[in-house]
């Protein structure tokens, strides 16, 4: 089994992430590219002391960028989006 922090890349803050935290209970994360959606509960459920109802995944694709006569991809990178418990909260999302 894989440290949970490894897992867990970053959680992704945005307006509509903020609408689903408040209306659904739905949390938003950058995880590994090879994370699997059952280590991705386990690794929320043990680092945030919460209890995990539904993970869906998405794999993001890079976006072209072009620097000059360069064009270059940024790198791809999955999405993990976790439903809690009634009355679960992790409390980074808070306040924002």
């Amino acid at each position: 089994m894989r440290d949970p922090r490894k897992v867990i890349i970053k959680p992704l803050l945005t307006e509509k992430i903020n609408t689903a935290v408040e209306q659904h209970n739905t949390y938003t994360f950058k995880v590994a590219p090879d994370a699997t959606k059952s280590e991705i509960r386990r690794s929320i459920e043990e680092v945030f002391k919460v209890h995990v109802i539904d993970v869906r995944t998405a794999n993001m694709l890079g976006k072209p960028k072009r620097r000059g006569r360069w064009v270059g991809r940024t790198s791809s990178w999955k999405k993990a989006i976790v439903k809690l418990a009634h009355g679960d909260k992790i409390s980074i999302f808070e306040g924002l």
